[in-house]
């Protein structure tokens, strides 16, 4: 059977079509490689979720790569910069002035604002880090040279000044996350402070705690960063600036990761090194053990921990109260094993980054007391089980919890201090207790000078204890038989000795514990919002751990110190990373899935509506992508006056500005806007020169005589073409194109209170101010040439017609 052919036509309708088809694949196939070559693999984070990818090195390698170093912090001569600033510094203060002095305009033309232009000229990273090294040393030198002292105290205040100026120029001309990537770079970078000096001083530059690298021949790093700087010097302005917290909460919220350096490291684990980088979770692993020192989520799991600690601390007490003897029960051991791996992590804590920050917390001396009531009643219990006598054992059994229930005045409150850490009260008890205890021992030395001249103007009166307890009553005004035994000691000196001790234990220093604790409570309360940015940037510069013994919770610690600290000396440092890795995550998969599960949905997420597909984030965006709140967690909502913070929080649409913007270019177009425009007009006499009449007369008034005047009176209309020539009228778009870029066109009715705002409150205002003046200098530049030939026309027509009327009086023998 013959075959049938297709009809004539058909065949060719299939191949257009095939061919058409053909044709838009691969037009769409080009379009996407189009837009998938907007975001290369330079523009997106690495698998280990950090920008810019590709940074991370390992211990093996012998430096960084150069794509580490963005901002070349390797090639600063900070050394030099030190020494630099120093003499500028000294330089430019010769008397003392206060902060507030520093601060007015005429200290901040003739002094601050030239050092902050010539310093941000050179685009220097490193100059914030030697200010704050200037700023300590100036503390330092105020203490003990007292020729200078108050003149040292202005130079560290310029320093912080001058700093914190710096770091918003900074903040100002790179917006957007890669200038967050550079103002970390300023502040969390680590610097030596004989990094670009010369060999000769570096070699005598070696200090008595380098012996141990000295030793084993390794290379010495110790480099400190500005923020810590800033922290331990008290730079509570400089850290209360709007650019420093924008770096404090972006490392507390985990988008800006680090590898911070530690004094000692209990638990080293330094094969991977990552340098200062913006994190993206969507492309980092599930499981990234790294998101453990988070701040934020280090804040979090502590208060977890000590939950634990406080619950397994009150079983332990209650289970004493039920039974007469002290034995060791099955609760007592798992608090004991808990809170010594709790205790080790205060030790790692305060090894981490030194006494002076860890003291800086407002809990530290809660922690610092509670370690050290669990170590003597650790050490009690222990020597109580090795004892074979069962009184003795029972003894000091009971004694040891004795000493353990004197802890909780020490844990109850703790929870307090977490949960409401901003609270004035316990911003301004540390300072408090501070003043109050160092107050409370110079007492106690006046006391025992009391005690000891009472003991010995009649030996054997009276036992120490007995004098002891009568001087205490007499301090606290409870009783008063001291003085009246005091006639044991002598019939005129023993009451002379215990009136003067009453006038000056309870009356004097009740009034100066009183008065100091009033003025510190004072300072704080003016200053609180300083105290409360300063605490928290505290709390983000601790919770950056380094060590890899806080990636194990209690009490998993101790089983990481007694067995992953022998075998780091068996197996080589890559081995020993990939096995800590794997037993962190193991350990930890619960709290990690947690994280990343978080993380993924509240980090850098925006309320504006994305595409499924559009899941990259643009670095390079000016603006950045915004931590705004997400949908999923905006709790805060929930409430009667919900939609007031919503309106705020969801970006209107572009119509909607567009007409806002269209009804602000509008002149006076309602009735109250006419109203007011002609009771303003009416209030002067003169009509305005651009409603005013160019040839309007009035007959009453009296025309001159003088033909002087009149030829002074007539224009000449090509000396007024000139002029037009010459100063045209500008317009709106010329005015715009001068403009300075990211201006932004001030909107009818908005007031500015002065011509430069000096405030850290964004861009906007301080861009106006530019506009402002760059208009002001333009059109007093055009006032003072329209001037100049204005005056250059009347003494040139003067001339002239001075000349003619001489003239004509020599013809006429009219000479007067």
């Amino acid at each position: 059977m013959p075959s049938r052919k297709p009809p004539f036509g058909a065949r060719s309708s299939s191949s257009r079509g095939f061919t058409r088809q053909f044709r838009l694949n691969s037009q769409r196939s080009e379009t996407e490689a189009l837009l998938a070559s907007q975001y290369d693999e330079e523009d997106q984070a690495d698998s280990d979720g950090l920008y810019p990818p590709h940074c991370t090195w390992t211990s093996s390698q012998n430096e960084p790569p150069r794509a580490a170093d963005v901002y070349r912090n390797a090639d600063c001569n900070v050394y030099e910069n030190i020494l630099r600033l120093r003499r500028d510094i000294i330089n430019s203060i010769d008397d003392p002035y206060s902060l507030e002095q520093l601060k007015a305009p005429r200290m901040n033309i003739s002094v601050v604002r030239p050092l902050v232009d010539s310093l941000y000229e050179k685009q220097d990273l490193s100059l914030v880090y030697c200010l704050l090294v200037n700023r300590m040393q100036f503390i330092r030198e105020q203490s003990f040279a007292t020729h200078h002292q108050t003149v040292n105290l202005t130079r560290a205040l310029l320093c912080e000044l001058v700093a914190e100026k710096l770091l918003r120029r900074y903040n100002e001309n790179n917006p957007g996350p890669r200038g967050l990537l550079k103002l970390a770079n300023i502040l969390v970078a680590g610097f030596d402070p004989f990094q670009g000096a010369p060999p000769e001083v570096t070699q005598t530059s070696a200090h008595p705690m380098h012996w141990a690298a000295r030793k084993n021949g390794a290379k010495i790093e110790k480099k400190l960063t500005a923020l810590e700087l800033a922290i331990v010097s008290a730079s509570k302005s400089f850290l209360a600036s709007s650019a420093c917290q924008k770096v404090v909460d972006a490392i507390y919220r985990g988008k800006l990761v680090y590898t911070p350096s530690s004094f000692i490291d209990i638990l080293p684990d330094g094969w991977k090194k990552r340098p200062i980088s913006l994190y993206d979770p969507r492309r980092a692993p599930l499981l990234n053990q790294y998101r453990l020192i988070v701040p934020r989520t280090r804040n979090i799991v502590e208060v977890f921990q000590f939950v634990i600690l406080l619950g397994l601390y009150v079983a332990v007490m209650m289970g004493r109260e039920t039974r007469m003897t002290p034995k060791y029960t099955a609760v007592e051991a798992v608090f004991d094993i808990y809170a010594a791996g709790w205790v080790l992590d205060q030790i790692a804590s305060v090894l981490e980054h030194g006494w002076g920050v860890y003291t800086q917390n407002l809990w530290s001396f809660l922690d610092a007391t509670f370690s050290t009531i669990f170590m003597i009643y650790l050490v009690l219990r222990l020597h109580a089980l090795r004892l074979h006598d069962p009184n003795q054992s029972m003894q000091w059994n009971r004694t040891a919890l004795d000493v353990l229930s004197c802890a909780a005045p020490v844990l109850i409150p703790r929870l307090a201090f977490n949960f409401m850490s901003e609270n004035m009260l316990f911003l301004s008890l540390r300072a408090m207790m501070s003043d109050f205890l160092t107050l409370t021992a110079l007492a106690v030395w006046c006391f025992a000078g009391f005690m000891l001249s009472l003991k010995w103007l009649h030996a054997g009166a009276h036992s120490s204890i007995t004098i002891g307890k009568w001087m205490i009553w007499i301090w606290f005004g409870l009783d008063g038989t001291g003085i009246d035994e005091s006639v044991d000691f002598h019939w005129l000196l023993g009451p002379v000795l215990m009136v003067l001790f009453a006038f000056l234990g309870n009356t004097l220093f009740l009034t100066i514990l009183v008065s100091m604790l009033t003025t510190t409570f004072g300072s704080i309360v003016s200053n609180a919002i300083q105290e409360i940015l300063f605490r928290r940037a505290v709390l983000t510069f601790e919770g950056v751990k380094s060590d890899a013994i806080f990636a194990y919770m209690p009490p998993f610690n101790i089983l990481a110190l007694v067995v992953m600290l022998p075998l780091k000396l068996l197996v080589s440092e890559r081995m020993f990373h990939k096995i800590n890795v794997a037993a962190v995550r193991t350990l930890n998969f619960p709290t990690l899935l947690i994280i990343a599960w978080y993380e993924r949905r509240t980090l850098w997420i925006s309320d504006k509506p994305r595409p499924q597909h559009a899941r990259r984030i643009d670095w390079k965006n000016a603006n950045g992508p915004r931590a705004t709140i997400s949908p999923y967690w905006a709790i805060s909502r929930f409430s009667v006056h919900g939609d007031i913070q919503a309106v705020f929080d969801i970006d209107p649409p572009q119509q909607v500005l567009d007409k806002i913007a269209e009804e602000d270019d509008l002149e006076y177009s309602d009735g109250i806007g006419k109203a007011v425009n002609k009771k303003l007009t009416g209030g002067f006499d003169s009509t305005p020169a651009s409603r005013r009449p160019s040839r309007a007369t009035d007959s009453k008034r009296r025309t001159s005589v003088d033909a002087r005047a009149e030829n002074k009176g007539k224009k000449d209309p090509k000396a007024s073409e000139q002029l037009e020539q010459e100063f045209q009228e500008s317009s709106e778009a010329e005015d715009e194109a001068s403009h300075p870029p990211r201006y932004r066109k001030i909107k009818r009715g908005e007031r500015m209170d002065s011509i430069v705002d000096f405030s850290d409150d964004g861009n906007d205002k301080l861009l106006e101010a530019n506009a402002r003046l760059h208009k002001m200098e333009a059109a007093i530049a055009r006032m003072e040439a329209m001037l100049s030939q204005f005056l250059n026309q009347d003494a040139s027509s003067e001339n002239s017609e001075g000349k003619a009327e001489l003239e004509q009086e020599i013809q006429t023998n009219t000479i007067k």
